[in-house]
């Protein structure tokens, strides 16, 4: 103790060591010493030492403070001396001056150790076992030792943690941590422990990681709270950013429905803290990680539907429309929502509808618009509102058509109370800013992008230039100003306009030819020698020549493609016009417009180039450089091969047309057909029933048939006289009413049989209907007929159960005449008894009256009987002419499926054409698209349909 006193700062008799000196002394003591309490104490003083004498206490105390990490586990204060000791020396968190004079050295220091240390992977899997202890004084700086080593070797520490065995999973149990300080440290371990490796990204996730990270943000308060919900967040970054399977997984767990109360910032937006932004600022940007346009685009629009199922997207743009709200948080919360609404026609139709708290109200867009085109706006504001704008017009024809019509005469408001977009978009084109020149320009396009229609309708927009003189069209004003030597941002975004706009469609390409102006103008761009800045322009006005000639049809004689390729080749020369045109492509504010979509300028002075302008250039680059050296022949061929596409293209829609229809009416015969066939199955069901009752009835009358035997027998007495004369009426009424049974049994066949009939003469109907379908509806023809074959099965059914009735009527007259003879043997008998005679005399005449009703029942039973066989029959002779009706359909069909073998025929032929005429196509250099890829496109196109009907 005496040695540690001195080198502790006590007194001394003789000369001070140095401080490698008594370093060193503490290592051997460390490493020599038998007594813990020795070591310990050690241990501590190379702790206080270890941040003034880093590099001294690193070299050489390193080893064996791991060897005491090894050893005196079982003491948690000399573990946690060890560990802090190691944290000093590996970290590069040291005071402000220190690294300010040291910066660089500290930083190769820390490396360096920390290399040293994972040299030996059983040391990085010490410290997990290490980090698993409860004890405050080892976990908590364990933790920190931890998260120190990541931030040196990041990649080499995750790979050890990797394959150390659940290495990921024992560092998860620190969000669980009841203390608060271990807990958020731990937060911050596992953001550097998910950095770039979408591995342990993916394990951290599957281990509850989302549901423990959200429940500390909202126990914190949401984007109220501290810098632990900032920590949360951007973990939950490195867990979601460019990683579609922890994307899904965080969809699928329902976890953006919890995402909705981060952003319901109440009407009282006074206090907006620092931490506050940040924290909103953060959860802006992990719903935009979510919904982003590099992420697939399945997986990106089911979290569209999510978020607006949930509420998320209406919280949005309540923020959107808010007071208050600081520019930068206004800003990021534009991008997020146009993000949310990219390519989703549930969510854009939603925007659409979203109004401003003004009065009157207006439409979020226009207030957006207005923003867009004020020049005292924040740049990074217009830059948002613009890519919103764009955003809502991507894939979404009924915005781009409820924008062009309020350019249009017919919607625009002549009363002047509101202003529409149209009317921004046009003050934008023509003011005085070129910033407001340019972002009109390229939203005017994209409510054209892809969209023929829309570019005719366009062409009728006319403007007032000033009072006297007749309106001008907007074509004609574009090009204008054009001429009028503005400023370049402006003549780059009317340019990028008029490429957009004359883009496949000829008639735009016409009314732009028909102006004399314009090709001068343009060639005299094109033939000049500008400087570098006037080089993109050039560019531009090259690409929009080019287009002219491409999609030229030729209707303007004094402009045919023959005739403006004559003139470049006097003008600019070929080789001059490509080289131009080359300008676009190889300019550097181009490639980096081609990288993304939403607008990233640094200064408005970049802003040149839009995302899907880039697109455009990129396509129509090769094919107008390949038009320019076409003669007029291989533009004659060219012509006459895309009329014969475009015809084959209608005979195949004409095709398609027709079995889609085929397809509906098999649908509904199939439906018929099924219909049929549950009523035949009840009817079936029916009969089963009545055969079980009938069989019913046949025990009782044979059980009633054995009672009368038995009575019979005891004739001879005259009690027994009276007691068969009671047994016999008795029995004769309940024959009587047996019969009025058989009687409605009789007359329920006779309605089934009627049913029957409907069913056939109705099946007979729809055999007709189907024998004047096409071929798609042959299959259901069969399977009516053979329906009919079940039905005719049916009818011989019933017709023997009448058989089997009709034999069950007679065994009843053998009955009653059995019971008459038993009368007129009991007469004899009955005279001997004078006192008895009036009483037999009453009651023969009670039978034979009963016998007489019998007869006239069972008369009328076998009356019913013979109409029944005659309707039999009239049902077999149905059935015969369904068989001829068969027989003619049969035909019908062998004579449809010769038609469909010549219409074979005549497609083979057909393909073999197209097919030819596409060699020459391509042999000529112009591009043909595969009928496969064409046909792929179009069932793509249905099936987007199919899902959004689904959806709605």
């Amino acid at each position: 103790m005496s040695f540690l006193w001195g080198v502790m700062g006590g007194p001394s008799a003789g000369p001070q060591p140095s401080g490698a000196e008594t370093i060193q002394k503490l290592c051997d003591r460390v490493a020599s010493s038998t007594l813990l309490d020795d070591r310990r104490d050690a241990v501590r003083a190379l702790k206080s030492l270890s941040k003034k004498y880093r590099l001294e206490v690193g070299t050489q105390a390193m080893e064996h403070l791991i060897h005491v990490l090894q050893t005196d586990r079982s003491d948690s204060e000399i573990i946690g001396y060890a560990l802090d000791t190691l944290y000093n020396v590996i970290s590069n968190d040291l005071e402000e001056e220190e690294q300010e004079e040291n910066l660089t050295k500290v930083d190769d220091l820390g490396s360096q150790f920390t290399e040293i240390f994972i040299k030996q992977h059983e040391n990085v899997t010490l410290l997990l076992t290490l980090v698993e202890e409860f004890d405050f004084h080892v976990r908590w700086p364990g933790v920190k030792l931890l998260t120190s080593l990541l931030k040196q070797q990041g990649p080499q520490v995750q790979q050890i943690i990797l394959v150390s065995p659940m290495g990921v999973s024992r560092l998860m149990d620190l969000l669980a941590d009841s203390r608060e300080v271990i807990r958020n440290d731990g937060v911050l371990l596992l953001q550097q422990l998910t950095k770039s490796n979408a591995a342990i990204q993916k394990i951290v996730a599957f281990e509850n990681a989302f549901e423990r990270l959200l429940d500390i943000i909202t126990e914190e308060g949401n984007s109220d709270g501290g810098i632990v919900v900032e920590d949360c967040l951007l973990l939950l970054q490195n867990l979601l950013k460019n990683n579609n399977s922890n994307q899904n997984f965080f969809k699928e767990g329902s976890y953006i429905q919890r995402m909705k109360p981060w952003f319901e910032v109440g009407d009282d937006n006074c206090g907006w803290s620092a931490q506050k932004v940040t924290n909103l600022h953060l959860m802006l940007q992990l719903v935009r990680v979510l919904v982003s346009p590099t992420n697939p685009p399945g997986a990106t629009s089911s979290c569209q539907k999510a978020m607006f199922h949930c509420g998320l997207l209406q919280q949005l743009c309540t923020i959107l429309m808010a007071t208050g709200v600081p520019a930068d948080i206004l800003t990021e919360t534009i991008n997020t929502v146009s993000e949310v609404i990219r390519g989703c026609q549930m969510n854009q139709d939603y925007f659409a509808s979203v109004n401003a708290p003004s009065n009157p109200p207006r439409p979020a867009i226009v207030v957006l618009l207005m923003s867009m085109v004020n020049e005292r706006q924040p740049f990074v504001l217009r830059c948002a509102v613009l890519y919103c704008f764009q955003c809502f017009l991507y894939k979404n024809q009924k915005g781009q058509g409820e924008i062009v019509s309020t350019l249009l005469p017919s919607t625009i408001d002549a009363t002047g109370n509101s202003v529409s977009a149209g009317q921004l978009l046009c003050g934008g084109l023509f003011s005085t800013d070129s910033l407001s020149n340019w972002c009109a320009a390229v939203a005017l396009a994209h409510a054209l992008q892809e969209n023929a229609t829309l570019k005719e309708q366009l062409l009728r927009v006319q403007l007032a230039t000033s009072i006297g003189n007749p309106p001008v069209s907007l074509l004609q004003q574009c090009t204008n100003i054009l001429s009028q030597g503005s400023k370049v941002q402006t003549r780059v975004g009317l340019l990028m306009l008029l490429c957009t706009w004359l883009s496949n469609c000829s008639i735009a390409v016409t009314h732009f030819l028909h102006n004399p102006a314009n090709i001068p103008f343009l060639t005299g761009q094109i033939a000049e020698n500008l400087g570098e800045e006037e080089q993109l322009v050039q560019g531009l006005c090259a690409l929009l020549l080019g287009i002219s000639i491409y999609y030229n049809d030729n209707s303007l004689e004094n402009y045919r493609k023959e005739k403006l390729k004559q003139l470049i080749e006097k003008r600019i020369g070929r080789e001059n016009f490509i080289e131009k045109l080359g300008f676009i492509s190889k300019h550097e504010l181009y490639s980096r417009a081609a990288q993304k979509p939403q607008p990233g300028f640094s200064s408005p002075e970049h802003m040149m180039f839009d995302h899907e302008f880039t697109k455009l250039v990129k396509e129509l680059e090769g094919v107008i450089s390949k038009a320019i050296y076409k003669s007029s022949e291989e533009d004659k061929k060219e012509e006459e091969v895309k009329k014969t596409l475009e015809q084959h293209d209608n005979i195949v829609t004409q095709y398609k047309k027709v079995i889609r229809e085929q397809d509906q009416e098999l649908e509904e015969l199939k439906q018929r057909v099924t219909t049929l066939m549950s009523q035949n199955e009840q009817l079936q069901a029916t009969v089963t029933q009545q055969v079980s009752q009938i069989q019913q009835h046949k025990d009782q009358y044979n059980l009633l048939k054995v009672q009368l035997g038995k009575d019979t027998q005891h004739h001879n007495s005259h009690g027994d006289t009276f007691q068969m004369n009671g047994i016999q009426t008795e029995e004769v009424s309940k024959l009587k009413e047996e019969l009025e049974e058989w009687k409605n049994k009789h007359e329920l066949l006779q309605g089934q049989i009627r049913e029957k009939d409907f069913l056939i003469e109705k099946l007979k109907s729809s055999q007709l209907e189907i024998g004047t379908t096409e071929l798609s509806s042959q299959s259901s023809r069969s399977g009516g007929l053979e329906h009919n074959n079940e039905l005719q099965k049916e009818l011989e059914m019933l017709r023997s159960q009448l058989q089997l009735q009709s034999a069950e009527i007679s065994q009843l007259q053998i009955e009653n005449q059995k019971l008459q003879a038993m009368n007129t043997t009991a007469d004899p008998v009955l005279g001997d008894n004078g006192a008895t005679v009036a009483n037999s005399s009453e009651l023969e005449g009670q039978l034979e009256q009963e016998i007489k009703e019998l007869k006239s029942e069972i008369k009328a039973l076998s009356e019913e009987k013979e109409s029944l066989k005659q309707h039999l029959d009239s049902s077999s002779s149905t059935v015969a002419i369904l068989q001829d009706e068969k027989s003619k359909l049969q035909q019908e069909v062998a004579e449809s499926k010769k038609e469909q073998d010549d219409l074979l025929v005549l497609l083979a032929d057909q393909d073999q054409k197209l097919s030819a005429l596409k060699i020459k196509l391509k042999d000529l250099g112009v591009p043909v698209e595969d009928e496969d890829d064409i046909e792929s496109g179009d069932q793509g196109d249905e099936d987007e349909d199919v899902e959004e009907e689904e959806q709605d």
